[in-house]
């Protein structure tokens, strides 16, 4: 049975290799289309329907780019569409989701102290509230409200707020972040998948038919795009932040995410200003500085405000207590590890447990018991550069004690 928790750790790291890979692909060819949107040249001479055009010089080569608002007179044969990196990203995340915070939603999802559910009910509140986003966040764009775009962002900016605090209610404060970024990618992919590629495949219908297209799916995609390129800074942060526990394990988590939504868009207003040509935007990095200072502040006041711990074991977590072996395993924890894992770490430069993770009770080492069997037991990766001294026969104990636990034995 301890293989098993061998291969489930092998396949997660391959679907999150797989998610940052898609990624990168996703966030780096909106990227570049943003900026070459932005960078576009009119000029009297560009063909007719032509809206702009650029020149560029990337690996020893020139290239020459022109933009139709609608589409050219004629279809070009080779036509090259942008979807799959953004469908592939979110399959890999949502993939992740399962096999982490689903899987595990014992451990990383549910915190009785915020919300005392089961399983099937912390899953079915995440699929509810992630597909529940995207079916209001589509009506209120096609709604007449969504017909002003400065007034649809600003009221779309109050709703996330709205979810971060929300979520916070809902779930741990790592799953909360975890969730609030699922719920922005959700947003963004689907995005690409109901509107923006159909309103490209519409158009291309018609000038194959020999129609006219309307102008006006060009203008919906547009809009969509527009709110995908200053969604993805934030969604960034937020799949990164289950590294950081100062970053969601405080009281104030989510205005800490309410924040990261502004720095996101302070960033990208530099990034699109530039591109634009339309000056230096100086100002926006001084905010974001300003911004960052404030979640660095609200992170440590108070520093540790997650409630009391709770002591009950569930079934799962039982063996690994009442195995013979557990008072020494707890010793050697206790010992090898505590300095850095409390609520309160006494190790000089850790201001808060390393992922959130704290041992002080029996439950909480019994809860973490696969995390110690890999990256203690089965690998040298904790202690980070064996600061604590941990010996090989004190690693020997943590893998004979989980193994046994795992297949129902019991050890001296």
């Amino acid at each position: 049975m301890y293989e098993y928790a061998i291969a489930w750790d092998w396949l997660t790291f391959a679907v999150r290799w797989l998610h940052v890979i898609t990624a990168i692909a996703w966030i780096g060819s909106s990227f570049y289309f943003v900026a070459l949107d932005l960078g576009l040249k009119k000029h009297p001479a560009l063909p007719p329907g032509a809206y702009g055009e650029e020149w560029q010089v990337h690996g020893g080569g020139f290239y020459h780019i022109q933009k139709y608002l609608v589409a050219p007179a004629n279809m070009p044969n080779h036509l090259v569409w942008f979807k799959w990196e953004s469908y592939v990203t979110w399959m890999s995340g949502f993939g992740m989701l399962c096999l982490v915070y689903y899987a595990g939603a014992d451990l990383y999802m549910i915190d009785p102290a915020v919300l005392d559910v089961s399983k099937p009910v912390a899953i079915a509140i995440s699929l509810a509230s992630i597909a529940g986003g995207w079916i209001i966040y589509d009506l209120i764009c096609k709604s007449p409200f969504g017909n002003d775009n400065t007034r649809l962002m600003v009221a779309l900016y109050f709703i996330l707020v709205a979810v971060a605090w929300g979520y916070t209610h809902l779930f741990t404060g790592r799953a909360a972040f975890l969730h609030l970024g699922a719920f922005t990618a959700t947003i963004m992919s689907a995005n690409v998948f109901f509107i923006i590629i159909p309103n490209q495949k519409i158009v291309v219908a018609d000038l194959i038919a020999g129609r006219t297209p309307d102008p006006k799916y060009g203008r919906i995609a547009k809009q969509r795009s527009t709110h995908n390129n200053y969604l993805t800074l934030p969604v960034l942060f937020l799949m990164l932040s289950n590294h950081y526990p100062l970053a969601f394990g405080t009281q104030f988590n989510w205005i800490i995410a309410s924040l990261v939504f502004l720095m996101g868009v302070t960033i990208r207003h530099w990034f699109n200003t530039r591109h634009a040509d339309a000056g230096k935007p100086t100002w926006t990095w001084i905010v974001t500085v300003v911004l960052f200072i404030v979640i660095m502040w609200l992170s440590t006041v108070p520093k540790i405000l997650t409630g009391e711990p709770v002591t009950k074991l569930s079934a799962i977590q039982q063996p690994f207590v009442e195995a013979q072996a557990f008072p020494k395993v707890r010793d050697t924890i206790m010992g090898r590890c505590s300095m850095c894992h409390a609520k309160e770490p006494s190790w000089e430069g850790i201001v808060a447990p390393p992922k959130g993770v704290v041992f002080e009770t029996d439950r909480d080492i019994a809860a973490h018991a696969r995390e110690i069997y890999l990256q203690a037991g089965r690998s040298h990766a904790m202690p980070p550069a064996n600061a604590s001294h941990i010996t090989d026969e004190e690693r020997r104990l943590l893998v004979s004690w989980y193994e046994s636990a795992v297949n129902g034995e019991k050890i001296q």
